[in-house]
């Protein structure tokens, strides 16, 4: 199978299960900005020198699928997506963040004010993957505020997840000064 299937070439795009909506669609926005946070995550993991930081981040990209999946999905679909057995997006995820974040928390990391990215590759790395999550919270709000989305635990996990990053990002300059 190739990767050129010109399905697209109408400026459409597809969905989970067959649908297909307009490129510019809201939920295409969504899923496609996560698509980007995954990447930049990727390039954050793949400049860590920490393994600590490797390991959450992987883990991390490893739910993004989970929210990519969800957000490809129109609502009246979700239904036969769990029945086919794929995941939602739960509080348990956003749990699993804020117990990494209280972590990171409890080693008195520092910063002062307002950070400025760019202190070393990997911490500006993660500051870059934060501000793309925070952008994809900003899409996923469109779905939820226009009701094509219900499950808000995917924007509760974003948020946290950009908490995490920018946490990550503090943590390891702190580091590098140590």
């Amino acid at each position: 199978m190739s990767i050129i299937t010109r399905t697209g070439d109408d400026g459409t795009t597809g969905l989970m299960y067959n649908r297909r909506v307009a490129k510019t669609h809201p939920r295409v926005e969504a899923y496609g900005t996560v698509d980007e946070l995954n990447a930049a995550i990727g390039l954050a993991r793949a400049a860590a020198d920490e393994d600590f930081v490797r390991e959450v981040l992987l883990a991390v990209q490893k739910d993004l699928v989970v929210v990519m999946g969800e957000l490809a999905t129109l609502q009246e679909d979700l239904e036969r997506y769990r029945t086919d057995g794929y995941q939602m997006v739960t509080s348990e995820m956003t749990s699993r963040l804020e117990k990494i974040a209280k972590e990171i928390e409890a080693q008195n990391i520092s910063f002062h004010g307002w950070a400025t990215p760019g202190a070393n590759p990997s911490s500006a790395a993660l500051d870059l993957a934060r501000t793309v999550g925070r952008r994809a919270e900003r899409r996923v709000c469109v779905l939820l505020e226009t009701q094509l989305l219900r499950n808000p635990d995917l924007l509760t996990f974003l948020n946290r997840l950009s908490d995490l990053l920018w946490l990550l990002a503090r943590w390891v300059e702190t580091k590098a000064i140590c």
